[in-house]
């Protein structure tokens, strides 16, 4: 059987996994069985995925990882990007070598994902890579940018808001910043002073967080909150109520209050991540890549994300080896 330079075996593929629910120290590189496409189903070899909040909380803890349908061993990560290397009998709208980029919940840290051809999240889904898309970035747009999109259509924001977004600079806020913008939306972003011209890069006009928020928002002169929403927990809602913004317009996505629509991912609309993936490609939005690291450092990748200060996303590379 040949072996490759960096030591696997013909017939092996490299994947993240979990023997141990909890944090980046349990995160480990194997050498696994190369999955196989089967029927209705593709595979693909990945080359860039992309880190989300949800990837470290739901394997944190073995009652965390089951309400999610995971179990020992776990493999890690749910975005990637990447090219259809297998093709399955009955598989349709694929072909080897088209470019894709998708979600495989807690799965997509690996060389190969195998998804279903017309699937969900949970089966693993797959969405054509635009001309103009490279792959990283396309490895950041599944959770966060329809979590973002599901959000702002509770909002229904038009060119008479002007919204207030919690947590603005964070992974999904990048997305729903300047979807809000493009919505004509007028945006106050909250984040540290130390990311006001991230911010503003964005499209957002920047706003410190903690105590006195609603001051400070007031100084801005900016006229009334009509909508906000809260990508952190519910500091912002309690704000947002403080300015007289009524519960039905004000939206949470990580915390539950009474009164108070929640939304995520899978809320979003169809047709969602293709449209987004469209924007990108025709540079009408952006997604700030904050770092990337190889696949042999996904546990300081991981430090790196779950401290919530990166301003953007943060990527693994998984480049085909000799």
């Amino acid at each position: 059987m040949q072996q490759h330079r960096d030591g696997r075996r013909d017939g092996t593929s490299r994947a993240v996994r979990l023997e141990a629910f909890g944090g980046p120290e349990a995160l480990v590189l194997r050498d696994v069985p190369e999955p196989q496409a089967g029927e209705g189903q593709i595979r693909v070899r990945v080359t860039a995925a992309g880190l989300n909040p949800m990837d470290w909380v739901m394997t944190a803890d073995a009652g965390t990882a089951a309400r999610f349908g995971l179990s020992l061993p776990a493999g890690f990560g749910t975005d990637y990007a990447g090219v259809v290397d297998q093709v399955g009998t009955g598989a349709s709208g694929y072909a080897t070598g088209d470019r894709v980029f998708g979600a495989a919940l807690s799965r997509a840290v690996a060389d190969h994902v195998v998804v279903d051809a017309d699937g969900d999240i949970a089966t693993g889904v797959a969405h054509h890579t635009p001309d103009g898309v490279d792959d990283r970035t396309a490895a950041t747009l599944s959770i966060a940018g329809s979590t973002a999109a599901a959000a702002l259509d509770v909002l229904g924001l038009g060119p008479d808001d002007t919204v207030l977004i919690g947590a603005a600079g964070g992974g999904v806020g990048v997305f729903a910043v300047q979807m809000a913008r493009i919505a004509g939306a007028r945006v106050i972003g909250t984040g540290s002073p130390s990311s006001a011209e991230h911010l503003r890069g964005l499209g957002a006009e920047p706003v410190a967080y903690g105590e006195g928020l609603a001051e400070r928002v007031r100084a801005l002169g900016v006229g009334p909150v009509t909508a906000a929403l809260d990508l952190h927990g519910t500091d912002t809602v309690r704000v947002a109520r403080e300015l007289g913004v009524p519960d039905g317009r004000i939206c949470t996505i990580a915390g539950q209050v009474d009164g108070v629509p929640a939304a995520n991912g899978a809320d979003a609309a169809p047709g969602t991540l293709d449209h987004i993936a469209r924007l990108v490609a025709e540079g009408r939005l952006r997604v700030p890549v904050a770092a990337v690291y190889p696949v042999e450092d996904i546990r300081a990748a991981v430090e790196l994300q779950a401290a919530r200060h990166v301003r953007g996303k943060v990527v693994i590379d998984l480049l085909p080896r000799p």
